[in-house]
């Protein structure tokens, strides 16, 4: 492989213009820029990655841990959002290095070894939680990074994160729910430990109380996202004194458990009890009746993501961008 000896030879200008040309291509003429490009291309030279970023703190190989989920299963919008990561990293000329940890402080030295060793220069981070240990140290060693989710139930966010806004998500589709004419709508969410959890909750009881609507017993805590314990909630809802007419459901997930109750029981989704989902998955447009769902504008949260974590200075206030989702109206609330 050339080094930048013999590329600075080739093209018979001095190291440090090499250096420019590849770090700094404003700061020369741009004859002698297509100079020493052309003699780059010539030999093949790549430059070396942990000497640039050694020498200019920037940010070239993002590490990026993979959540384990529930059953060893496959998460389909997290899968979607590693492949969009990968994709807005490398249109920056950076790529993405997947690893796995253990949860909490235990995974700590699996991060502290790939910077050691100067495999990766940052992190992006995702499934924050509170008192999530990994802000602390990173900050501590001056390690840039950025979380894809807010760490719940802290006054003041740790570092820069890019998020969606559940609770206006949740108050989107309840609203929807009541235009279509729906006055009794139940709520399936997660242990109220989650802080997603209990913000989406809030959008739906939000919405609700402004629209004067009941909320009280409406709401059932899963114990998983699973399609069961979507079933399950759906079930308890709809074996109340006075069933509902309409489920909001944190995910995509718990809704698809949900419709394949109403199934069960012969009940119409969309007709006889609507029914709305977050995440916009990939089944949700394939089931019938389809899923009207929150769409998570996840090529843009990538989009963002690599924008705060290689932009010129993490160290002053925390970047925090809150997206907004997009309600994709379809077949399973239809107005009653």
């Amino acid at each position: 492989m050339a080094t930048l000896k013999q590329v600075a030879a080739h093209a018979d200008v001095s190291v440090q213009t090499v250096s420019n040309a590849l770090n700094a291509p404003h700061r020369l003429r741009p004859d002698t820029l297509e100079r020493v490009t052309r003699s780059i291309e010539l030999l093949n030279y790549r430059p070396n990655r942990n000497a640039r970023s050694l020498r200019t703190s920037a940010v070239e190989l993002i590490g990026y841990c993979v959540p384990s989920w529930h059953g060893g299963q496959a998460h389909l919008v997290m899968d979607q959002f590693l492949h969009a990561l990968c994709a807005a990293a490398e249109t920056t000329g950076r790529h993405i290095l997947l690893f796995t940890a253990p949860a909490g402080a235990d995974g700590m030295s699996v991060y502290d070894d790939l910077h050691a060793r100067r495999l990766v220069d940052g992190f992006v981070l995702s499934q924050t939680e509170t008192h999530d240990p990994r802000h602390g140290w990173l900050k501590d060693q001056r390690i840039p990074f950025v979380s894809f989710g807010r760490v719940w139930k802290e006054s003041t966010q740790p570092g820069p994160y890019v998020d969606v806004d559940g609770a206006g998500g949740c108050a989107m589709a309840t609203r929807h729910l009541y235009d279509g004419g729906r006055r009794r709508i139940g709520f399936l969410g997660w242990p109220r430990s989650s802080g997603l959890a209990e913000d989406r909750l809030a959008g739906w009881r939000d919405a609700c109380v402004e629209l004067g609507l009941p909320v009280d017993g409406l709401a059932v805590h899963c114990v998983e996202d699973t399609f069961d314990e979507g079933a399950r909630g759906a079930a308890s809802l709809l074996d109340a004194p006075e069933p509902v007419d309409a489920i909001v459901a944190l995910s995509d997930v718990l809704a698809l458990g949900a419709l394949r109750e109403l199934n069960r029981r012969g009940l119409a989704a969309g007709t006889e009890v609507a029914l709305t989902g977050f995440d916009d998955s990939p089944l949700a447009s394939v089931v019938s009746p389809a899923l009207t769902t929150l769409r998570q504008p996840i090529d843009l949260i990538a989009n963002e993501l690599i924008d705060i974590l290689t932009g010129p200075d993490l160290s002053e206030e925390p970047v925090e961008r809150l997206l907004q989702p997009e309600l994709i109206v379809r077949g399973s609330s239809a107005p009653g």
